[in-house]
This record gives structure tokens, sequence and C-alpha cells, in this order.
């Protein structure tokens, strides 16, 4: 148990945000081991000079220490006069003296750690080596757990590399999500017009404006307003939008399904289509199959989506009558047509480069090898090539994933989607500030966790991945 947790002590403690954290959340635990540690090492200190001293002058009555010194200037003046330098100036008595110091050291270092294993003495400890020795003690592990039980878990997370990954990306999700927030709501603030006047109209009186002011805290300076922000991001209350007074957590929270639902329709609709056109057209390269394949995912890639989206609903909806033409919650055909135009246009994204990236495996020797031993064709690409090329793969698809997720406002405001990109984009006009940083952060949060999510899967992608993140 010792030695485990005296190896995670040290490994935690030679990172510093990481010695900073445990700190803090060992604060009883590293006072009382503080205290504890200070007058034992005074105590200490007293017994390591006495035998230091006996040390210094056992080597001076052998001779040693004058042998060392001589030893010193007869290598130093030898080392001067072979390039022709001169044995009498003041830069050879410095390096003597340095270099006599260092020796002299060495021998008193030797002799004191002798005397120490001879003696059975106790060595000298550093801070943490005294921590994890004290917690060997059942009776002060079981204080210290009730005490500085965070410290404990933050060692348990840190001893697993992915967990430690993880963590650490969710730390910085954090500092994402206020960087956001104090960069939205600047440019906000300092640019955007009266939210009172648009909410309440032209019409409304100076007391109105002023109560309104009052009431949403915008007679309020800036750092005070942005600090008020802060507060609330981190208490998870992202307050009452401007316009209906709604609390905008829940509001984000109503529309999170929908959006979620349309963009997981979207992505698998892109991902069976784009997936095998992307292998067949890097199979055979520069046919015609090729050619007609990209040239549909160009265009798929140049159609404006409002304008895909208006003529799929002429076609399915008001000519054919086969689909809803608008969103209707609890009708899930509703959402087929958003999740198409949406998923075509990822779909002719992913699959060109799908494409590149297998062209790019399928030109690498280790191919040519795994053909040249007789594997057949299909073998070579879905165990070798495909395996390879997945990396670019996943990051395009994770990207364009964690895009849908944020809300595809353009589209959600063709199909009378209500999502988070509609709720964004109404409010953007007022502008209802707290709705606008909610859903920011809600993007910010969400392109996050999708871009971790891509990272662990690049560890089971890439074995040399995973070799660097456990060395870490």
């Amino acid at each position: 148990m010792k030695d485990k947790l005296d190896k995670l002590m040290i490994r935690a403690f030679g990172k510093p945000l990481y010695r900073i954290a445990l700190v803090l959340l060992g604060l009883p635990t590293f006072a009382v081991a503080f205290a504890a540690f200070l007058s034992r090492k005074s105590q200490d200190e007293a017994g390591y000079r006495k035998i230091r001293e006996e040390a210094e002058k056992e080597a001076e009555a052998d001779g040693t220490l004058s042998r060392i010194r001589d030893n010193a200037r007869t290598y130093l003046a030898n080392k001067y006069r072979h390039f022709g330098r001169k044995t009498d100036s003041q830069e050879f008595t410095r390096e003597l003296e340095k270099q006599t110091a260092r020796d002299v050291e060495d021998e008193i270092a030797g002799r004191v750690a002798g005397k120490y294993e001879k003696d059975g003495l106790k060595k000298r400890q550093t801070f943490i080596q005294f921590v994890c020795a004290g917690l060997d003690n059942q009776g002060l592990l079981a204080l210290s757990l009730v005490t500085s039980l965070p410290m404990y878990v933050l060692l348990l997370i840190s001893a697993n590399p992915y967990s430690r990954y993880i963590f650490e990306r969710l730390i910085m999700m954090i500092f994402v999500a206020f960087g956001v927030v104090f960069v939205v709501f600047t440019i906000l603030h300092f640019a955007s017009s009266s939210p009172a006047v648009n909410v309440l109209g032209e019409t409304a009186t100076a007391q109105q404006i002023e109560d309104f002011n009052r009431v949403y805290g915008l007679d309020q300076p800036y750092f005070i307003q942005l600090l008020n922000n802060f507060k609330n991001l981190a208490t998870f209350n992202l307050g009452n939008s401007y316009s209906g007074n709604e609390d905008v957590m829940a509001a984000i929270l109503r529309k999170f399904p929908v959006t979620l639902e349309m963009s997981v329709y979207a992505f698998i609709i892109a991902v069976a289509i784009s997936i095998p056109i992307g292998i067949l057209t890097a199979v055979k390269p520069n046919t015609a199959f090729d050619y007609i394949f990209m040239f549909i995912a160009l265009v798929g890639l140049s159609l404006p989506a409002f304008w895909f989206g208006m003529i799929m609903i002429l076609t399915f909806s008001i000519n054919s009558h086969i689909l809803p033409a608008s969103y209707v919650e609890g009708n899930k055909l509703s959402l087929l047509m958003p999740a198409i135009v949406s998923g075509t246009h990822l779909a002719a994204s992913l699959a060109r480069n799908t494409r590149s990236a297998l062209l790019e495996v399928l030109g690498q020797d280790y191919i040519v090898t795994a053909r040249a031993k007789g594997l057949s064709n299909i073998r070579v690409i879905v165990k070798h090539a495909l395996g390879n090329a997945m990396i670019p793969i996943v990051t395009v698809a994770g990207l364009q994933f964690g895009g849908t997720l944020g809300g595809s406002a353009i589209i959600e405001k063709v199909f009378n989607v209500k999502g988070i990109g509609s709720y964004v984009v109404d409010k953007q006009f007022l502008p209802d500030i707290p709705a606008i940083l909610g859903g920011v952060v809600y993007v910010s949060i969400i392109i996050s966790l999708v871009n971790l999510a891509v990272d662990l899967i690049y560890v089971y992608l890439d074995p040399r991945i995973k070799s660097r993140l456990k060395s870490a």
C-alpha cells in the first residue's frame, strides 16, 4: 500500500496543476503532515549536521580531502597546459575551487551515506515520502480518508491513463465554457443594441426601459454583469430569457432531444451513404464510377441546404403528400426530410474524405506486401487498409456530428424544427443575452464532448497513441 501510494503521490506531484489540486483537496492532511514534517526535519537536520561534521573531520584527518585537492589541482593544471592556457589566472583559480568543492562534496556525501547505512539510521525524507510513510499507518490513513477524500479520488483518477486523460479534457472543457461566455458576452454587451427597446418595443417609456434594465441587471457595470454570468455558469443557472422570461436551462434541455434525434438520423444516413461510396471510389480510382460519384458528392456539397430543403418539401409534401412539410412533435416521419437534407451534405463531405484517406493508405508499402502474399482484395482493404485510414475519417465524422448537434439553424428554420439552432437564431436579433449565452455554452460543451469521444476512439484505432497515452 505504501509503495503504491508513494508512487502515485510522486507522479502526481511531478505535474504543477495536479500538485496544486492535491494540496487544495487534501488540505487537512497536508497541513497536519507539514507541521509534523517541519518538526521532524529540525531533528533530522541536527542529526545530519552532526554526522556530516564527523565525516568531514575523518576525511581531513586521514588525508583524503588533501589528496582530493591535490588531484583536482594536478588534473586541472594538466588540462590548462594541454590547451596552452595559463595556470596562474583568475579563471584557473575559480574553476579549481568549483572542481574541488564538487569532489569534496561527493566524498563527504558518500561517507555520510555509509554512516547512515552502518548505524541503521533513517535517511532524510522528502515531504512526499514523509506523508506516504505516515499514511502507511492504518489509523492515520483512515482519518485522512475522512478528511481528504477528494484528494484520494483525484489520485485514483490520475493512476489510470484513460481516466486521467478524460478528467483533464473535462477540466479543459470548463475553461472553454468560461472563455466562450467571456467572448460572447463582451461582444454582445459592446456591439449590440438595447435589449429593452427590442423586447418592449419603440413605444416603451423611459421608466419601462429603466425598470427592465434593473430587473435583468442591465443597469450594472460591464464587469459586474460578466461576474454574474460566470456565477450563473458555475451554478448551472443560466438565468431567464428577456423575451418570455423563461428559464434558459429548461428551454435548452427541452429543445435538445429533437436536435439530438435529427442529428443522429442525419449522421446514420451520412455514414450509410458515404463510407461505402468512399471505399468503392478509392478501390477504383480514375474510373467512370469514381468520376460519377465524386461529381455527385461535389454537387451535394454545393447545394444550399435551404434550397434543397424547399425542393424536398415541394416534392414530397406539397406535390405527393408523402411526408409532413414541417416538424410535428411526436411524428417521427416529420424528422425524415430534415435528416435527409442534413445527412446528404454530411455524406458528400465524408465520402470525399473517406476516398482520399483510403487512397493514401492503399499506396503504402505494407499494402503492396499484403497483396504480394496472395491476400484477396477485400481482405486487404477491410483488414489492413480501412483500419489505418479510419483516423482521418473519424476526425471528419466527429466534427460534422458535433456541428450538427450544435444546431443546424438553417435546416431547423426551413422545416420549422424547434431545436437549439433555431432557438439561438431567434434570440440573436433581440439580443437575448442569457439565451444566447446558454446556446453557445451548450454548443461549446457538445463540441468538446464529441472531440473527447473522437480522441478516445483514436486510442483504440492506433496502438501508437495508446502507448503515448500510457507513458504520459
